[in-house]
């Protein structure tokens, strides 16, 4: 069947909230069937050296010794006691993971992983991205955005547009920047307003959601009669934009694994988790950052490196088993899972990449309908449907788990993923 997006309601989603947002934090723990989770917000993936090892140390010593990578390039451990949270919080702090306490949710920032490195953006939105974590922490009010409000920043080539912001900024020519808030109104502003407009952005719609009343956590929650006013916000802070007829957004495929740029790496985690040893293998490097793919580009590092880096488990080619395949927590991890969907997906991975197929959609397999942490845009849906964790869906068609290869191969074929995507964790 030909693959079409999937548009899975985020988990608990609804128009109207009757509680706050319970999204975990570094310093709010989640408890799982396998322990505490921490989620560490990583603004634009970035990690120093110091903060690898930081992290590293942290999954080894306080959870089971991996970290998993987010679809909004964050970072999170698994596996912690319910009384590692002091510890966990200072160890964090001590390598500056731990910025603001009061802020340390809404720190959800997805910019261009290769923005800067391999010239291909028109303007290098990591710098954005910094300069917009430091005014979002500055801006006590935004202290107020749920840990769902995605801040989106693209450089122009289209690689993190479509990833279902709530606020984005698209660098555009000559020194401009797009400005995309929730709905359809697009403005267009000098690149050097840019991070100012974004945090405006944020508070108007902060502002709507108060006199809404509704709980809401992203634009797209707000009763139409509570539209924000991004016009006046802009106008508020003293930016000069020009109202745009909404674009078509920009859109790429993201990078593969291997080169990247001059002097550069990009490797993806398998299935989207890290070992420890994994995450210390791609040091040293100026700076590491973690990308919505599932994957890091490691500044600094010549080709010369790949070949370690595979001798470690890690994706080097983007025909190599498990590129673009990823997978939830599944069994034993989430009492809600039906399976064990990480050792299924290692098992379907030899037929779900045929190395002579181009642009193969990416896979997830999931172990409850929530479909936890699925890519963007289309995708090849590998459900766990039986509670006994024998049997599957692919794509709508019922499939026992003896034939997820050959179902997952057949169901994977040349497709460029199409977006508005639905946002996930």
């Amino acid at each position: 069947m030909p693959p079409t997006p999937h548009t899975t309601p985020e988990p608990g989603e609804a128009r109207i909230r009757d509680r706050g947002d319970a999204c975990p934090g570094a310093l709010r723990l989640h408890p799982a069937e396998d322990g505490r989770l921490a989620r560490l917000r990583l603004p634009a993936g970035r990690l120093t050296s110091r903060q690898v090892e930081t992290l590293a140390t942290a999954a080894e010593t306080l959870g089971d010794g991996r970290i998993s990578i987010t679809s909004r390039g964050n970072a999170e451990l698994r596996g912690l006691a319910d009384d590692c949270g002091a510890t966990l919080a200072a160890l964090l702090a001590e390598a500056d993971l731990l910025p603001s306490p009061t802020h340390e949710r809404v720190r959800n920032i997805v910019a261009s992983p290769a923005s800067g490195l391999d010239g291909l953006g028109r303007a290098d939105v990591q710098l954005w991205a910094r300069d917009l974590d430091a005014a979002l922490c500055a801006e006590p009010r935004a202290a107020a955005l749920s840990g769902r409000f995605l801040f989106v920043l693209d450089d122009g080539r289209g690689d993190v547009a479509g990833l279902g912001g709530d606020v984005k900024l698209i660098a555009d020519g000559d020194g401009t920047a797009v400005l995309w808030p929730g709905g359809p109104q697009v403005f267009r502003l000098a690149a050097a307003d840019a991070v100012r407009a974004a945090l405006a952005a944020a508070l108007a719609f902060l502002d709507a959601a108060d006199a809404a009343g509704t709980g809401a956590w992203r634009p797209r929650e707000l009763p139409v009669t509570h539209v924000p006013d991004w016009a006046g916000a802009l106008a508020a802070a003293g930016i000069a934009a020009e109202a745009l007829p909404v674009p078509p957004a920009p859109f790429s495929a993201p990078p593969g694994p291997g080169a990247l740029g001059d002097g550069h790496l990009y490797v993806l985690a398998p299935l989207g988790r890290l070992t420890a040893a994994q995450l210390r293998a791609l040091l040293p490097a100026d700076e590491v950052r973690f990308t919505p793919w599932r994957g890091a580009v490691v500044v600094g590092a010549g080709p010369e490196r790949l070949r370690d880096l595979e001798a470690y488990g890690l994706i080097n080619r983007p025909d190599a088993p498990g590129a673009g395949v990823t997978a939830c927590t599944g069994r034993p991890g989430c009492a809600k899972s039906l399976a064990d969907v990480r050792a299924d997906a290692l098992v379907a991975l030899p037929a779900a990449l045929p190395a002579a197929l181009p642009g193969p959609l990416p896979v997830h397999f999931s172990g409850c309908e929530r479909r936890c942490g699925h890519p963007h845009g289309a995708w090849v849906d590998v459900l766990a449907t039986g509670t006994e964790g024998d049997s599957y869906s692919v794509d709508g068609v019922p499939t026992p788990r003896t034939s997820l290869s050959e179902a997952v191969a057949a169901a994977r074929g040349p497709a460029t993923p199409t977006h508005p995507a639905t946002p996930t964790r």
